[in-house]
């Protein structure tokens, strides 16, 4: 379930974390290397939990050896899909910022091309708070979801 208390922010927001990248893949395989747990691993954590439906679990685990609560993106859960089109789940913030650690951002991920490809994957992520621990926040994922993208360029091919 999908708990709209969770959310740091609400309404239109400002502040964005943006990338994209092109890759050779087609629109839907892009996609759907995103929402199986068996590939999303490739360039996106070491093991996923993903259930694919609205308010499913969408778990990227980075630290399996860790508490639970501190491998990854526990909690988050997809907002939104549509097959080869796009993908939207909740996010949270990494566990060194304990302060926030359990208030969700949103990422919203669109695939865009011709049907076999190549397709430019644009990733957005929002709702941000406010303050010096959301700014943290903020920087941390500008970085990570830079390196995400490129790992995902990596293992789906440069178009």
């Amino acid at each position: 379930m999908i708990d709209p208390s969770t959310f740091a922010a609400g309404g239109v927001v400002g502040r964005r974390v943006e990338h994209e990248v092109v890759v050779a893949a087609s629109p839907r395989d892009a996609w759907g290397a995103w929402v199986d747990p068996a590939r999303v691993t490739n360039f996106l954590g070491e093991q996923a939990r993903i259930d694919l439906r609205i308010g499913g679990r969408y778990e990227i685990i980075f630290l399996p050896d860790a508490p639970e609560g501190e491998q990854g993106s526990e909690t988050c859960r997809i907002l939104a899909y549509l097959p080869g089109e796009l993908l939207a789940f909740s996010w949270n913030a990494p566990p060194q910022l304990a302060e926030i650690r359990f208030r969700h951002t949103w990422v919203v991920v669109t695939f865009q091309g011709p049907p076999e490809g190549p397709t430019r994957i644009r990733l957005v992520q929002a709702g941000f708070g406010e303050g010096p621990v959301w700014d943290e926040d903020f920087a941390y994922f500008e970085r990570a979801w830079g390196t995400v993208l490129r790992g995902c360029r990596d293992y789906l091919g440069a178009a």
